[in-house]
């Protein structure tokens, strides 16, 4: 026997002595966690295993997460796995929401069909008899599909109803989910046949690709199962979109759909077509990048690589639609850039103090003997002077351009003309302030070395043991 199957040998032994209930409990933690998301290749191999000895035990085990997982399984390429739940994402769901949502559908949509058919569901796994579930999923959804249009016709426009309903689904924009889910079960079969034909992942989206996807979509929209319905022709091309960008390795480039439907870069001409809604996408998409920046921002990490993103964006949209006219996508684009600018600008023009406030020489009575600054401050500086530079290289396109040369000129004058005085300092520190000067000489080090790069921190590098040898020849006692 191999090691691997010594070891699924064991793992067998081991859940066949565990408790009856701690099975019990195990199996739900697990379909729980893929219910969350948790796929891992280990935490499925668990859960079969499990599931095998519960058959073999003839153990009644209540399953909470099979048939959740199978009702939801046509959502997986629209699902938002890190997203926040309170963000417009067209044609996207979060899958943090999915659990309220069928709480909800189990509470309140359909309380009695959802209970018994996903008893029937859970039964029919235990079994091990795929088909029949899959055929218990589709009456689930066709019952979910029914109750969804009775539910939002309903609604209607009624606000009352509507904060009613969002309090009963739980998620922030429960009106949206609800229709989201909606569009997707109408269309599920279709979409599936799609997801199927679409090529996986496309590094580049170029000419030749861009028509092989149109293709696809158009074919996809034209089924006879959408005849008469429009609105559903338009979720085919929508949701398509959504599934198209998601094997995209640069995003932004879905609109070339929309200039290609168009044959042209004219907004006006575009905006005709049944593909502009991939416009709209990406720039929503832009928007939501936004909102996560700010958030990374606020919380101290690092932006860099969001900051590059948001640029190819914005300059891929500038650079292939014609946006020097007035339309709705120049001005939600204009604001977009705005956004970036307003957030980013006052950080920008902060970072030159926060580098002066931790390099300035400081007289000795400023300072404990023996101490050095504080190595959490110089992260968060280092990181400051990174993202100025960054800021640089993508200013034009971030409205960032006048307040970022003038920060980096600031910088720049200040840590050149800077750090040769913290070099003198060191070099006629005495023993009890040598490890605070060598602590700021080596800091300025690091930033000039994320400034100006690794050659010239290099430099200073020899600099400063320089300076140090220097210091202790001068200090060093002359002989009578």
């Amino acid at each position: 026997m191999t090691s691997d199957g010594q070891s699924v040998e064991r793992l067998r032994e081991y859940l066949r002595n565990l408790k009856p209930e701690a099975r019990a409990m195990l199996v739900q933690q697990l379909e729980r966690g893929l219910l969350h998301g948790d796929e891992s290749a280990g935490n499925e191999l668990v859960l079969e295993e499990l599931r095998r000895t519960v058959r073999a035990a003839a153990q009644p085990v209540p399953r909470i997460g099979d048939a959740a997982r199978l009702f939801f399984a046509p959502f997986e390429p629209f699902l938002l796995f890190d997203g926040r739940a309170d963000h417009k994402h067209i044609g996207r769901i979060a899958r943090v929401s999915l659990e309220p949502m069928w709480q909800w559908i189990g509470r309140d949509l359909m309380p009695a069909e959802t209970k018994a058919l996903s008893e029937d569901i859970n039964r029919a796994l235990l079994a091990n008899d795929k088909i029949k579930a899959d055929q218990l999923v589709r009456a689930l959804h066709e019952r979910a599909i029914l109750r969804m249009r009775e539910t939002l016709a309903t609604v209607g426009s009624d606000e009352k109803a509507q904060r009613r309903l969002a309090i009963q689904v739980g998620t922030p924009r429960a009106i949206e989910d609800v229709a989201t889910l909606l569009h997707i079960l109408e269309i599920r079969d279709v979409l599936a046949d799609l997801a199927r034909r679409l090529p996986s992942y496309m590094r580049a989206f170029e000419r030749e690709l861009v028509d092989q996807v149109k293709a696809q979509l158009d074919v996809a929209s034209s089924v006879k199962s959408l005849e008469g319905a429009a609105a559903r022709k338009s979720d085919v091309i929508r949701y398509g979109l959504v599934m198209v960008m998601n094997r995209l390795a640069t995003p932004w480039q879905l609109i070339r759909i929309a200039t290609r439907a168009a044959d042209d870069d004219d907004t006006a001409r575009i905006a005709e077509t049944p593909y502009a809604v991939a416009v709209t996408i990406v720039l929503n998409e832009i928007a939501n990048m936004i909102s996560e920046l700010r958030t990374e921002f606020k919380a101290g990490r690092p932006v860099t690589s969001m900051l590059k993103e948001i640029h190819d964006a914005a300059r891929g949209l500038r650079t292939e639609m014609d946006l020097s006219v007035d339309s709705a996508w120049s001005r939600q684009l204009a604001a977009i850039r705005s956004d970036v600018s307003n957030l980013l600008k006052p950080e920008i023009d902060a970072t030159p103090g926060r580098v002066r406030r931790l390099l300035r020489p400081r007289p000795a009575k400023e300072f404990r003997a023996g101490s050095q600054i504080d190595a959490i401050d110089v992260d968060e500086v280092e990181a400051r002077v990174e993202f100025v530079g960054a800021c640089r290289i993508y200013a034009g396109e971030l409205a960032l351009s006048e307040v970022t040369l003038r920060a980096y000129s600031e910088l720049t004058q200040y840590l050149e003309a800077g750090t040769k005085v913290l070099l003198d300092t060191l070099r006629h520190a005495g023993d009890a302030d040598r490890p605070f000067r060598q602590s700021q000489v080596d800091a300025a080090i690091r930033l000039c070395g994320t400034l100006f790069g690794v050659d010239y921190a290099g430099l200073l590098t020899k600099a400063a043991d320089v300076a140090v040898q220097a210091g202790a020849i001068e200090r060093k006692p002359v002989r009578a």
